[in-house]
């Protein structure tokens, strides 16, 4: 049955008091905004960053990333989940499923349901109807969730049952499918409450992430009167029973296990706590998040107080158009919902940092969403910084990707390095290391991570550092004897430029020069003899003996084991984003750089994109985010904006199948989000690059000590984004770009004048372009971005 996800919010979105607004912000929220058609969000419950994302798991012989599908039938309902992610399925753990009738099997595929009624999901709630007749109403804490069953009253037994086994499956066939290894079940009798509870735990496996085992700890409690039975399946994947009846526990390394409990009324409530540390941990989470006594309303109404209070009042308008604002405030729900806080659930080392995981993955996040991530959330973001230290400091190597507690998978270079070039220039210290952070980094740069045999690509490690590194080291390029070589080339350069901005930084010149110098290797990859649509010169594949054929057009099967990975080589040609200057004169000057963007930007020039219109530009795809924002670097900011809005508006909405692709956990959100707001970031600089905002005015807020961002617009409408003029903190502006020193650091404000038609205001100097220049020039400018003058170079 096909299902729609409805919003109910508790406040009509209708109602336009500013007032109203400020307290209930979350009734604009659209949390089924991109679960069809491959955006792989996550409707169900959590609170910001939450561990606990409990949700339907749904199977229709595809992939549920999330959980979710539109479609198949209801397999369990589950106590975590990721959102936005791609590879495969990961978690879908800790179920508990409703089965009405004598269960003779409790683990025969018939104990799956269909659907009754379209899904119900807003934030902090989760309704789903059975075609059963049974109602499943959820809701979440930090890491607890509720679960509140409704029975049909027509005489068939009531049955919960609680599978140990159960996890999300892949289909692909590329050997990331999770695997049950093994756990154990305890049925206690709660004397002082009267009823039942469980304890027990799973270990499991593998995802995306190609996980070592992981084990999980649950306690889960129900309100009503019950008998039960434990069963022992016959091994990990059979639906053969061993054993089933009333026994209190079981532990297994073989088989399924689980329990299925029965009750007498038609209304039953159960809470569950999950732990990564134990049992009793687990116990003491639920107990201290959901106490006895809790009512379902209490639970989702706390999360909604989390969501307006922790984030969405970070932003605030009086704009009135709805559509706008549930697209502002979707977009900032879903980039709050990873990583992962699991500080005090790392069962790995004992720590006084904090811990975050389910990081998927710094490639895709480390352009958009990690920048506002600091802008918005500043002690999560301190946190963040800090559990990527430390776990470089007991596992050897921080990763572009990490879940369950383990490393992988490295798409690209070691994008982490440029997240700590980025917090340290726009002045993230408090409890950081950054001695601790430079030396991750160093270590990213020097030491080739040992291979780790990765069916996806077999040349190198792809759990962590950069595995291509022995080429890059010994000719200033990489070979395609590593898969994604030219792609990563790009990206080894890139972080680079990180290592060398952190050296200078800390004093050490003589590390700044080497890393400056090995930020230009990827003009190592510039062949001036890749040719196409009448432009020359395009990043390519090389080996020793010199440039390998490529069409700038065509990136094979855009995989971990082409020469790039998901763009083409038109597409990275432009991403050498601190060498900006450079790229402009390798592509002829200032003019014909503005011509190949507009070819970049040209319906039906590229035949292999066809959903996109047609176009290079691909909006799905983080190696295109930071491209229509390039024209900035010429001083024609007008086309930036005439590009990025086109794309904003014609490929998001606040639909279903609103997002242009993957989510990417919250990637894609961020990138709209800096969009409506008027700005775009240049990761590991200081630069922001100005756009248009959407709205007629804007109130950010930058942390403690009441730091407020304002925008405001004038003369501004949907066919009038174009701006005319600009004052930054009461001042004239001639620049097409802003600093962090400007308007972030200690607040400011942005006033803009819109119209109708283009207008050549950005007459100032040009955005810097830190690698394009000498060493002593470099240094200069970085030392300058440190101190909050850079606007004055």
């Amino acid at each position: 049955m096909y299902s729609l996800l409805l919003l109910l919010p508790l406040v009509s979105p209708l109602v336009k008091s500013a007032a109203i607004r400020s307290v209930d912000l979350a009734g604009y929220v659209l949390t089924d905004t991109g679960t069809i058609n491959g955006g792989n969000t996550f409707p169900g419950v959590s609170r910001p960053l939450g561990m606990v994302k409990l949700g339907p798991d749904l199977y229709s012989g595809t992939d549920a990333y999330s959980g979710y599908l539109p479609n198949g039938n209801f397999t369990g309902f589950t106590m975590l989940h990721e959102s936005g992610t791609g590879g495969a399925p990961k978690y879908g753990v800790v179920s508990q499923m409703p089965v009405l009738g004598a269960v003779q099997n409790p683990l025969s595929d018939a104990i799956n349901d269909t659907r009754a009624a379209p899904d119900v999901t807003e934030i902090g709630y989760y309704k789903a109807s059975l075609g059963s007749g049974t109602v499943l109403e959820m809701a979440a804490t930090n890491k607890a969730g509720m679960f509140q069953y409704t029975f049909p009253t027509n005489g068939l037994a009531r049955n919960v049952l609680v599978d140990v086994s159960h996890v999300l499956s892949s289909y692909r066939g590329q050997g990331l499918e999770q695997h049950f290894l093994g756990g154990s079940i305890n049925v206690h009798n709660d004397t002082k409450a009267g009823y039942y509870y469980y304890t027990g735990n799973g270990t499991y496996d593998n995802g995306w992430n190609r996980a070592a085992p992981w084990t999980v700890h649950f306690c889960g409690y129900f309100d009503s009167p019950a008998t039960y039975k434990t069963f022992l399946g016959a091994d990990r994947t059979s639906a053969n029973l061993v054993e089933y009846g009333q026994k209190t526990s079981y532990s297994s390394t073989t088989a399924r296990l689980g329990a299925v409990f029965s009750f007498w009324k038609s209304s039953v409530t159960s809470r569950v706590g999950v732990s990564f540390v134990s049992e009793a941990q687990a116990c003491a989470n639920v107990k201290a998040e959901i106490p006895l006594g809790t009512s379902l309303a209490t639970v989702r109404q706390g999360t909604r107080d989390a969501w307006n209070s922790q984030v969405l009042q970070k932003v605030t308008t009086s704009e009135t158009n709805v559509t706008k604002l549930n697209q502002l405030y979707t977009a900032l729900y879903f980039m709050h919902l990873l990583p992962t806080n699991k500080t005090g659930e790392n069962p790995l080392w004992q720590s006084q940092e904090p811990y975050y995981d389910d990081i998927f993955t710094f490639w895709d996040t480390h352009r958009c969403t990690t920048p506002l991530l600091h802008i918005l959330q500043p002690n999560y973001h301190e946190e963040l910084i800090r559990s990527m230290i430390d776990i470089y400091r007991h596992e050897g190597y921080v990763s572009d990707a990490r879940s369950s507690f383990f490393n992988g998978a490295v798409q690209g270079g070691s994008n982490c390095d440029n997240v700590f070039a980025d917090a340290f220039v726009k002045g993230v210290r408090g409890k950081v290391d950054w001695e601790g952070a430079y030396a991750a980094m160093v270590k990213n740069a020097e030491v080739a991570p040992p291979n780790n045999n990765d069916p996806r690509d077999r040349t190198s490690s792809t759990k962590e550092g950069r595995g291509a590194l022995p080429d890059w080291l010994k000719y200033g390029y990489i070979t395609p004897t590593y898969g994604r070589s030219v792609s990563r080339a790009v990206e080894y350069s890139v972080n680079d430029f990180a290592v060398a901005t952190v050296a200078n930084g800390l004093g050490l010149q003589n590390d700044f020069q080497k890393y400056l110098n090995r930020s230009h290797n990827w003009r190592n990859h510039w062949n001036t003899n890749m040719t196409a649509l009448g432009f020359s010169g395009f990043l390519g594949p090389r080996n020793a003996n010199g440039f390998l054929a490529q069409d700038p057009l065509s990136c094979g099967g855009c995989y971990w084991a082409d020469y790039y990975y998901q763009a083409l080589p038109w597409e990275y040609s432009f991403n050498a984003h601190h060498d900006l200057d450079t790229i402009i004169k390798y592509s002829g000057g200032a003019d014909t750089f503005v011509k190949r963007l507009e070819m970049t930007f040209q319906p039906g020039v590229y035949s292999g994109n066809g959903a996109f219109g047609n176009t290079i530009f691909n909006p799905g795809n983080e190696p295109s985010f930071t491209t229509p924002y390039l024209y900035n670097f010429v001083n024609r900011q007008d086309l930036a904006v005439q590009r990025s809005r086109f794309i904003a508006k014609s490929y998001y909405k606040p639909t279903p199948g609103g997002l242009p692709g993957n989510s990417d956990a919250g990637a894609m959100e961020s990138w709209l989000l800096w969009n409506m707001i008027g700005l775009y970031p240049m990761t590991g600089q200081t630069t922001f690059l100005i756009g248009s905002p959407w709205f007629k005015d804007l109130t950010i807020s930058l942390g403690g000590g009441g730091k407020t961002l304002s925008i405001t617009t004038s003369g501004g409408s949907e066919d009038a984004y174009y701006v005319q003029s600009l004052k930054v903190n009461g001042e004239a502006w001639d620049k097409s770009w802003v600093s962090w020193y400007d308007v972030f650091a200690e607040g400011g404000s942005l006033d803009f004048v819109l119209g109708a038609e283009p207008k050549n205001w950005t007459t100032g100097a040009t955005p810097p372009s830190p690698g394009s220049v000498s060493v002593d020039d470099a240094r200069r400018m970085l030392t300058a971005m440190y101190k909050g003058s850079v606007s004055e170079l």
